[in-house]
């Protein structure tokens, strides 16, 4: 759109309240609980969702009720998101401290700096930023433009507050039911996630208790992974899917087969069934780690036009703040770019002690404290572009994270910090950068809402400072009770992108990568970019994942791509379509909040019940899962959900 010809829905000179006690109350605590709900889904699945269209439902409905103004919503609004992008660059890297094995358990303190340090530079870094960013006329801002959509209609009384609740509670009672026949044992194999690269399976007297139709298993019935295909649509989900049919249907029969002495391991307690597990955790995995590292470079190259656009923009944004600007308009106001750079010199200060904890070294803490300003500035810029361009559902900032690892990682190695500090130094640097990303990213996107809305820049920038502050003193908690109970790194909880950052800080900076099959997925993916496969990034999180988690998000798309044709059929109008659309994407976000949410209310419940018995072992313990039947019905009445209900609410 015209800047010029530009009107925001609330007008300049309105005095409407906005920044305001119960909006950021009712903020904070949505941050918290969608943050707890992601980090669950982001460790099972690979995959968060942003937080903006459940936050603004949830906001709409609760304000409505206090007498609460729209910009008090979008303060809300704003506040509560920035829990679903903090949590983002948590389960990215904060799992690889244990995955790597240089912490047995997630550390509270040391976790909840990484996350308040990341979290509110990205914050001041997109102070700089936003308004070369937000008012940029060729940037669609889909997300954002979408959320803004929902927030209008919101004021015609129609807020979409009960599909969101009903669809939580159906999900939520789901996940209690399937998870209250008992417990069986699991043999824990995520402290062994380096010794992956023997051409033949040692099975060292292990057994994985796996019940049989793996492809198939109960938790393909998930609504949580249902809801995520189904917002991120067919093409994604499909994708996915196809890595894990290369993964299990492909490579664990192929290495099977090409290993014969496999078969002296068949026994009463070890079926075929239990090897190809064993197969795919010690073999295919790491290979799909391999392939990850190039995709993630091949997305990085792929973006080089907007890298470069985003940078430049942000360095002629900073030149454009030092002259001033003359504008009074509260929509232009933000905080003092003055405070803002004080702001980012003084968190030098706490980054630099935390990087001299981890690494032991003056001057390697003092090169980490640079680069991390250096290099959280510039991936804030590239995200919040991307954001703009794509959505912050779709923002890369795996692939930015790890070329901040990769980078920190031989800087270590060239000043001779190598072992266990090297590698909690350079987590610690990935740790930051990729919570700066993620909230650069989702607060990028918050500010466009509020620039369409008619908010004010200073005030939504305050609300997500403080949102990052609370969310970052209480997300680990959850994490924590999850990786007591779940086991960060095993099926339940498999954190693949967590799983990547340790495998390249330990490969690199403690001399342990498991090459040989890490090297064969590299190649793997270069196949996968000379035929020009569609996101060899998400065939390779395919392959890392269980099939039955691909599967179900796969199956969320194939429901997504139902309703459509539906609709195409139907004739429905562009409007209807956006109404379905709308009405599937609450739908889901509902789905995925009432089970995750449930999963950490269980976890708290395990810990709590169990911490009494000397005997107990976390590791050992997960749920039992119900029959594969009950979970296929579970998919039928999903795809019901998800296609009768947005085709009702198309015809209204």
């Amino acid at each position: 759109m015209d800047k010029k010809e530009f009107k925001p829905f609330v007008p300049a000179d309105s005095q409407m309240s906005e920044l305001t006690v119960k909006a950021i109350i009712l903020g904070v605590l949505m941050a918290i609980i969608l943050g707890a709900a992601n980090a669950y889904l982001g460790m099972k699945a690979g995959l968060t969702v942003a937080a903006t269209f459940p936050a603004a439902v949830v906001a709409m409905a609760a304000l409505r009720a206090l007498g609460g103004t729209i910009l008090e919503e979008n303060i809300a609004r704003t506040t509560a998101s920035v829990g679903e992008a903090l949590i983002a660059g948590a389960i990215f890297t904060l799992p690889a401290f244990v995955i790597s094995g240089v912490w047995e358990e997630l550390h509270y303190w040391e976790s909840t700096l990484i996350m308040l340090i990341g979290g509110v530079l990205g914050v001041l870094f997109v102070i700089i930023l936003r308004r070369s960013l937000v008012e940029e006329a060729d940037l669609p801002f889909p997300e954002s433009v979408a959320a803004a959509e929902i927030v209008k209609a919101g004021q015609g009384g129609q807020t979409g507050a009960g599909l969101v609740f009903s669809s939580m509670g159906l999900a939520a009672f789901w996940e209690f039911v399937k998870n209250s026949n008992g417990y069986h044992i699991v043999e824990d194999f995520s402290r062994h996630f380096y010794t992956m690269a023997e051409s033949k399976i040692v099975m060292l007297g292990r057994k994985i208790s796996y019940h049989g139709g793996f492809l198939l298993e109960t938790p393909a019935g998930s609504p949580a992974l249902v809801g995520v295909g189904f917002i991120v649509g067919l093409r994604v989900s499909a994708v996915l899917f196809a890595g894990a049919v290369s993964g299990w249907l492909f490579l664990v029969p192929a290495f099977i087969y090409l290993n014969p002495d496999l078969g002296g391991l068949l026994s009463a307690a070890n079926s075929w069934n239990d090897i190809a597990m064993e197969v795919w955790f010690r073999q295919v995995r790491p290979l799909a780690v391999g392939t990850m590292i190039v995709a993630a470079f091949y997305t990085l190259y792929n973006l080089r036009t907007s890298l470069t656009a985003g940078i430049t923009k942000a360095l002629k944004d900073i030149a454009a703040a030092k002259t001033g600007d003359a504008e009074v308009s509260r929509l232009e106001i933000d905080i003092d770019f003055k405070k803002v750079v004080i702001g980012i010199l003084g968190l030098a200060v706490p980054m630099f002690i935390l990087y001299e904890y981890f690494s032991g070294s003056f001057g390697g803490s003092l090169m980490l404290t640079a680069v991390m300003i250096v290099l959280g500035f510039l991936f804030a810029a590239v995200a919040g572009y991307l954001v703009g361009l794509v959505g912050s559902s779709n923002n890369p900032i795996s692939g930015l994270t790890l070329s901040a690892l990769l980078i920190s990682a031989l800087l270590m190695v060239a000043i001779g910090v190598t072992g266990s500090k090297g590698v909690m130094a350079v987590l610690g640097v990935a740790g930051v950068v990729c919570c700066a990303a993620g909230i650069a990213g989702d607060m990028m996107q918050d500010l466009k809402v509020g620039h369409i809305l008619g908010g004010t820049p200073w005030r939504m920038q305050v609300g997500e400072i403080i949102g990052v502050i609370a969310a970052s003193l209480v997300l680990i908690w959850p994490m924590i009770a999850m990786d007591k109970v779940y086991v960060i790194g095993s099926e339940q909880l498999p954190a693949p992108q967590a799983g990547l950052m340790a495998l390249m800080a330990k490969g690199i900076v403690g001399g342990e990568m498991a090459w040989p099959l890490v090297i064969a997925g590299m190649f793997f993916a270069l196949a996968l970019i000379l035929i020009k496969s569609p996101s060899p990034m998400l065939i390779a999180v395919g392959m890392y994942l269980p099939f039955n988690a691909t599967a179900a998000i796969f199956v969320g798309g194939l429901i997504k791509y139902g309703l459509e044709k539906i609709m195409d059929k139907r004739d429905a109008t562009p409007e209807q379509k956006s109404k379905a659309e709308n009405t599937g994407v609450l739908l889901s976000s509902g789905l995925i909040a009432g089970e995750a949410l449930m999963a950490v209310i269980l976890a708290f419940v395990v810990l709590g019940v169990n911490l009494s018995e000397s005997s107990f072992r976390f590791a050992d313990y997960t749920f039992m899962e119900p029959s594969l039947l009950l979970g296929m019905l579970v998919f039928a009445g999903l795809a019901f959900l998800l296609i009768k209900i947005p085709l009702d609410k198309s015809q209204e």
